[in-house]
């Protein structure tokens, strides 16, 4: 019987063999040094617009995290040092925090985030968190038709912003065959979790009616039937539309412990109204409640055991929906409310203990772990919901906290691909381009040319970040490669995030950077659509985006400190052709980049003792901040703080996101 035609369960068993194995494979190639690590793009140090910089003294960056930083370094050139220690960090308040320990957000798909706390980094001295984490709350898409576009509202308007081309590859992965292939993706992923899980940990599985009654029989599988504790009913009410069936007014928690030692502390609720009925009389002596209970003749008293503990929770939850005017909203589709995470971290994750959330969406998981003093980490496949998230913790005076990046997704589909190597990779992108590639042995495969104009052409690769390095070894082959050329243009699949500053230093009208489009290795899975792409001659390679500041102000304040002005000049955004917009939408956007540039600008941070290293963001201002300019479309666009002084030079390092999730960053040097 054709695969198409056959039901669920007739697929399951298929479903389940070929996850295990593929889990295995996974778990195995743990131990290989190849395996992707965490990039951390931000230290951050939550101190919106308004409250100054971060007051607290500088967290000690732990161990692990000392060699990651390297591969992001802004200053132009820098050598990697052996240390970059700071000043160590004591908390004041009562959470508690082991010494080296700091919360990870992390962009980037879930089972490369997975593997990558996995296997840890010998190298950079990142242990592995197999066998650490005692909570995972996951909340997966339930529906294939879900609608994952972004709405960007702009001053006087506003663009509709499809999914990015890795959400939208992740997405047609998952619902390709339907139901079929989101249980082949889902059982891979649970397997990870199950291996990231403490003896005492567990699992909170939220989903609804779509998939709800298949991935119990996977979830059993993996974690074992017996480790089955709950199913969840969480009932609220919200209005719905149809009148063909009865409402839906639920979805289902599904929990599973890794072994028989788990962590459990009881919930409690507040008595209700009947409890003044069913126990209606007080002990004089106690002031306890209780009742007159009868069995076979005999009357004797019941006392409540506790009035003010409450009763037991059970496994109907009526905790409401959040209605659009909630203070907690923060504009996310999926958002779950605070007290539901609330009462699950209390009942499995002990104080001191790890919570994670692999599809974090808005961020409720962290929110509610820090407000509860829980550690946590949590990754999401959207950029729109990682910036949410970041704002959220900020807005909340959250505690400093890492925001990651999973590696490089170009490189990972390239190994995906049917390109073998490299080099021929980069011979299909100089012919989309246009370019000839040279015929002689000993030439670069990644280098072309356009005879009429005298013009090399360069691809770089896509397990690379385009940067300084690319630029000067463009700059070599321009002026000695077969007599030399005029110009050099480079294509490039991802850009360090100082690319804007680095083309300015070098100051070289003779090189273009150019971007290779994200969703090219996606269209190229077979030889006929690379034929296609030929003819049609479709392929755009857009231009960069990049910020620019104006010259730092600096003024004495008081006798150990000085002022810093830093204001923002312009952005210049990635061309809109390679955005997915619409082509009204697009023609809306390029009435804000001639216009009002800035106001495309959703975030942007400050690090005024920038070591060369790591990004520490010490201040920050983003729309919906409306402490500072009530204005929530736009950012302040100039910042005034006060820093301790400092003889000779100070490195200042400002970056930017826009409302499409590109950044951007710029380093100036002052007396």
């Amino acid at each position: 019987m054709p695969e198409e035609k056959k039901s669920l369960i007739e697929l399951l068993p298929k479903i389940v063999s070929e996850g295990r194995k593929e889990a295995e494979q996974i778990l195995e190639n743990l131990s290989k040094p190849s395996i992707i690590t965490l990039q951390t793009n931000e230290f951050v140090l939550p101190a919106k617009d308004i409250s100054g910089l971060w007051k607290g003294k500088t967290p000690r960056i732990p161990h692990q995290e000392r060699a990651t930083f390297h591969k992001s370094q802004l200053e132009l050139g820098a050598q990697p040092e052996e240390s970059i220690l700071t000043d160590q960090f004591s908390l004041t308040e009562s959470l508690e925090y082991s010494g080296d320990w700091l919360n990870r957000l992390v962009y980037g798909d879930n089972l490369l985030v997975m593997q990558a706390l996995l296997a840890g980094d010998e190298k950079s001295g990142l242990p592995s968190m197999r066998g650490q984490i005692d909570l995972i709350y996951i909340d997966p898409p339930f529906d294939s038709k879900a609608d994952y576009r972004t709405k960007i509202i702009l001053p006087n308007g506003g663009v509709e912003q499809k999914p990015t081309v890795i959400e939208q590859v992740a997405y047609s992965d998952t619902w390709r065959d339907g139901t079929s292939s989101y249980l082949k993706m889902i059982y891979l992923r649970l397997v990870l979790m199950r291996e990231l899980l403490s003896k005492r940990g567990s699992i909170y599985v939220h989903i609804d009616w779509h998939v709800g009654h298949y991935l119990k029989l996977i979830l059993d599988d993996i974690f074992g039937k017996g480790n089955f504790l709950n199913e969840i009913i969480w009932h609220y009410r919200r209005w719905t539309a149809g009148n063909n069936s009865y409402q839906k007014m639920h979805d289902t928690l599904l929990l599973y412990s890794k072994t028989d030692d788990y962590y459990f502390d009881i919930p409690y609720e507040p008595y209700g109204d009947w409890i003044n009925k069913d126990y209606q009389y007080k002990d004089e002596e106690t002031g306890k409640r209780w009742r007159w209970h009868t069995v076979k003749g005999v009357r004797y008293k019941v006392f409540l055991e506790d009035e003010n503990k409450g009763v037991k929770c059970n496994d109907v939850w009526q905790i409401p929906y959040i209605v659009s005017t909630a203070n907690e909203r923060v504009g996310y589709g999926t958002q779950k409310p605070e007290k539901l995470l609330e009462r699950i971290i209390k009942a499995s994750c002990p104080g001191n203990g790890i919570v994670a959330d692999m599809f974090a969406g808005s961020g409720t998981t962290g929110a509610v772990a820090e407000k509860l003093g829980r550690k946590w980490i949590m990754s999401d496949l959207g950029k729109p919901a990682c910036m949410i998230m970041r704002k959220r913790l900020i807005d909340q005076d959250a505690h400093p906290f890492f925001f990651h990046s999973i590696g490089d997704y170009q490189k990972e589909q390239f190994t995906k691909s049917e390109f073998k190597t490299i080099s021929s990779l980069a011979q299909v992108v100089l012919q989309l381009y246009g370019a000839m590639p040279f015929t002689q042995k000993d030439a670069p495969a990644n280098v072309g040319y356009i005879k009429q104009s005298r013009t090399l052409v360069l691809v770089d690769s896509p397990n690379k970040l385009t940067g300084y390095n690319t630029i000067k070894r463009a700059q070599q082959y321009r002026a000695s490669f077969m007599g030399g050329w005029q110009k050099v243009i480079i294509l490039g699949w991802n850009f360090e995030t100082n690319i804007g500053q680095v083309i300015s230093t070098l100051n070289d009208e003779n090189i273009e950077v150019l971007v290779i489009p994200a969703d090219l290795l996606d269209r190229l899975k077979s030889k006929s659509s690379y034929q296609q792409l030929i003819k049609s001659g479709k392929i755009r390679f857009s231009s960069l985006q990049y910020l620019t500041i104006k010259p730092i102000k600096i003024e004495k304040g008081k006798a150990t400190t000085e002022t810093l002005t830093i204001t923002l000049d312009n952005y210049v955004l990635l061309s809109p052709d390679a955005l997915p917009l619409s082509e009204e939408d697009r023609g809306k956007l390029q009435k804000y980049i001639a216009e009002e540039p800035l106001a495309l600008i959703e975030y942007w941070s400050i690090d005024p003792d920038y070591d060369g290293k790591v990004f520490r963001s010490r201040w920050q201002d983003y729309r919906e901040n409306t402490e500072n300019d009530t204005d929530p479309l736009r950012v302040v666009t100039e910042a005034v703080i006060e820093v301790d002084k400092k003889d000779g030079m100070r490195k200042v390092c400002v970056k930017a996101v826009d409302v499409f999730g590109f950044e951007s960053a710029v380093v100036e040097e002052i007396k």
